[in-house]
């Protein structure tokens, strides 16, 4: 929990001028992140990140800053969707794997390069295909992850998940990402 964080929660508590408003300018791009990508549609994104940021305003006396702000606001963000996607009964995860398995090889790498293999337009562009048909879980999860560059403890604050869930997510969606890459594409790691 950083200072700023804890003035900002003051601030928005205490109903200070543009404070709120502020909040959302330095939240909005990890709670869109967090919501188009495990829902998958632009409209009901929006109203969705409004929801969430309808409910951090109501809930904000609640952070108890046991965690940063944007972790608590990813919370809710991921919470939200989650709920809309049960709403919709839309799988949240790939139902051949168990989410709660962890995988014994966890810890090492696929070999499989996903910036380098983002960096060849071409390729670019049919992992970033691959990579939009992923269940909404490992969608998220691999954004969260290599695009917003957070790390496995923000993730598991975020979602709820243990830190060894979401590594196994990672691998076998990592590994997923490659097998289709190779066998559709040609692209070898």
């Amino acid at each position: 929990m950083s200072h700023q964080d804890r003035q900002l929660v003051e601030a928005v508590l205490a109903n200070a001028p543009g404070a709120f408003e502020r909040l959302v300018r330095e939240h909005q791009a990890l709670c869109w992140h967090i919501i188009y990508r495990m829902v998958h549609h632009p409209e009901d994104a929006r109203e969705l990140c409004q929801d969430t940021f309808l409910r951090v305003y109501r809930h904000l006396n609640q952070y108890r800053y046991e965690s940063a702000l944007k972790s608590w606001i990813g919370r809710v963000a991921y919470t939200v969707a989650l709920r809309y996607l049960e709403r919709k009964r839309i799988a949240v995860f790939d139902p051949g794997e168990d989410e709660d398995a962890i995988n014994p090889i966890e810890n090492l790498s696929d070999g499989f390069d996903l910036e380098g293999a983002y960096a060849d337009s071409e390729t670019a562009a049919h992992l970033h295909q691959a990579i939009e048909a992923l269940p909404p879980l490992q969608r998220t999860l691999l954004t969260l992850y290599h695009l917003d560059e957070l790390s496995i403890d923000e993730i598991a604050s975020i979602t709820g998940l243990a830190a060894g869930t979401i590594k196994s997510h990672l691998f076998r969606t990592r590994l997923r990402l490659r097998e289709q890459l190779e066998t559709a594409y040609g692209v070898s790691s």
